[in-house]
């Protein structure tokens, strides 16, 4: 489900007074890898990158991230951890360290327990996870899943694996993924921001600005 984001604008319009520095700002922490915004000082509160930071600074950083490819889930978790670790908080006498932290607001989605699971195999970031799961619309079009239509045809199937934590998937399923046990079964309702945003994915035919509704099982977690 991860994809490389598309580039949201061309560099007449980055020069543009149009383009408000925080939407830039925006941009990059929602889809660059840790060393890279600890590179172009870029991490914390949007608010307060945009007072620090100038708009040619970030221009530099956008085409930057395209020329890199350093975006999320691209770096072993070890080294994001110790990047994290190792992120110094610039000093600000008139502030206490703690308000420092990004502060992202509520979760982007909802989750409904359809079935317990063994409250035991919780998955750990970077861990395999398998799942089956079927992805609709509010409106209840279906647009994905990989359930067979029979038992029988299920027992020939394998399910989705992919490592849980390194935007591998969407950020919604990233995050309920790590809250769900072995044998979980769960409904998901994710808001665009931890989905596809404002651009959608027309080829799976995800209008843009969709909140999507999972139906998703846990099966293994290794």
């Amino acid at each position: 489900m991860a994809e490389e984001p598309a580039r949201e604008w061309s560099d007449d319009q980055l020069k543009s007074d149009d383009l408000p520095k925080k939407d830039l700002i925006k941009f990059i922490q929602d889809n660059a890898a840790n060393s890279f915004l600890a590179e172009h000082k870029l991490q914390g509160n949007i608010k307060s990158v945009a007072k620090t930071a100038k708009k040619e600074q970030l221009m530099i950083a956008y085409n930057q991230l395209f020329e890199t490819k350093k975006f999320k889930g691209t770096e072993p978790i070890e080294e994001v951890i110790e990047q994290v670790k190792t992120v110094k908080i610039e000093d600000d006498p008139s502030k206490d360290a703690k308000t420092e932290l990004v502060d992202e607001g509520p979760p982007k989605y909802f989750k409904s327990v359809l079935k317990k699971g063994d409250k035991t195999n919780f998955p750990k970031k970077g861990e395999n996870v398998s799942c089956w799961y079927t992805g609709s619309l509010v409106d209840g079009t279906v647009f994905d899943t990989n359930i067979p239509t029979t038992a029988r045809k299920k027992k020939q199937s394998k399910p989705l694996s992919f490592k849980i934590g390194m935007g591998r998937v969407i950020r919604g399923w990233d995050e309920a993924i790590l809250t769900m046990s072995k044998g979980e079964t769960a409904k998901l309702e994710i808001e665009p921001e931890w989905a596809y945003g404002r651009k959608g994915l027309p080829e799976n035919k995800i209008p843009p600005n969709a909140k999507l509704i999972f139906e998703v099982e846990l099966v293994a977690v290794d």
